[in-house]
């Protein structure tokens, strides 16, 4: 029998979001590879309406958009299997004879002060989700071990499953219509405050003949700006930093021709789930200096290059002890490139489409 798998890419409502960038990696896999005829599965797919009929008539459509769906899980059609390919979908399977699969990627709430009032709320939500869940997959070691020791997994397993990184070496990429200033640094995250990018301010100005470029739209609280970027900007402003833009959101084109022509990538995180511009970098051969919290040890691995605090004299000699070093060895560029290839969209829905058709 031919199961019906629902895969929930309600994060589509924001492209621009490290989920909804995973979401768009479904899109594009789908396109290129789903069939329902030779796929062994058939396909729901739950997201805003305006993605409606991205893959034709090969897919069911549901509205995530749609009031009554987000109010009665009873409104669904029965399917056999409903993937949420992140923890914080409010919607999930309302019959106990749906197979489950819950992939999370973090349980940054738990750190994260904004969260504070919300912490208990949603891990109590996250816990129900998980109770009942048939398969559990974390996108890193890390993660799965962060799963482990905050939830009763109730002896489920739990799996990794990496996140699919998108081959953009093998894209045309656009410049910016702004003027760019060569050569210089990339920085690319939601401006909020796990991202950190405050520390690169005084790291800049050691290198007044480079430019730092960070690409991210603004983290908003409220409908308001978060004060993080606000202090940014400000400090941008009174310090006179003259060598750092924040770009606001870019397109895929643009942060390809970025990454491609950028001199290297800097990754301040306090928390990642897995850490995706890392692999995106290496892609085009770039090295990647980065802090050394949550999973980015293990998906930088040893080709990156690791900041242990975030003071200015450490990190630039970081920068300053590798970075022409990184550029005189093409042999480990060339082991970078290929470590960054492992990272497939292939071998990522490989391993899902196993899931489904369990």
């Amino acid at each position: 029998m031919i199961k019906k798998v629902l895969v929930d890419l309600s994060a589509l409502c924001d492209i621009y979001s490290g989920f909804g960038q995973v979401a768009l990696g479904y899109i594009n896999y789908f396109q290129q590879h789903y069939n329902p005829d030779t796929s062994g599965y058939k396909l729901y797919l739950l997201l805003p309406q305006n993605f409606f009929w991205v893959l034709g008539k090969k897919a069911t459509y549901l509205s995530s958009d749609s009031w009554w769906l987000r109010h009665s899980m009873y409104l669904f059609p029965q399917v056999d299997v409903w993937h949420s390919i992140h923890q914080l979908s409010r919607f999930r399977p309302y019959s106990s004879k749906t197979q489950y699969i819950l992939t999370i990627h973090d349980l940054n709430y738990l750190y994260e002060k904004e969260y504070k009032a919300k912490c208990s709320k949603i891990h109590r939500r996250l816990q129900r989700k998980i109770d009942i869940a048939s398969n559990i997959v974390c996108i890193s070691e890390f993660a799965r071990n962060d799963v482990r020791q905050n939830f009763d997994l109730k002896g489920k397993n739990c799996n990794v499953i990496y996140n699919q990184v998108k081959s953009l070496d093998q894209l045309m990429g656009v410049k910016p219509k702004y003027y760019i200033k060569q050569p210089f640094f990339f920085a690319i995250g939601v401006i909020m405050e796990k991202k950190n990018f405050h520390v690169l301010l005084d790291l800049i100005k050691r290198y007044p003949d480079k430019h730092l470029y960070i690409a991210g739209k603004e983290h908003y609280v409220a409908n308001l700006c978060s004060p993080y970027a606000e202090m940014i900007k400000e400090r941008i402003r009174k310090e006179n930093i003259n060598n750092v833009t924040l770009l606001g959101a870019v397109s895929e084109e643009e942060k390809i021709w970025l990454y491609d022509n950028c001199e290297a990538l800097l990754l301040p995180s306090l928390l990642e789930g897995f850490g995706l511009p890392m692999i995106e970098a290496m892609q085009f051969g770039k090295p990647v200096f980065s802090s050394n919290k949550t999973s980015l040890p293990e998906i930088g691995n040893r080709f990156a290059f690791f900041w242990d605090n975030f003071d200015t004299d450490s990190m630039q000699k970081v920068l300053d002890d590798n970075l022409a070093n990184f550029y005189a060895n093409p042999n480990f560029i060339a082991e970078q490139i290929n470590y960054a290839k492992a990272f497939t969209t292939n071998r990522h829905f490989e391993q899902y489409e196993q899931l489904y058709k369990q």
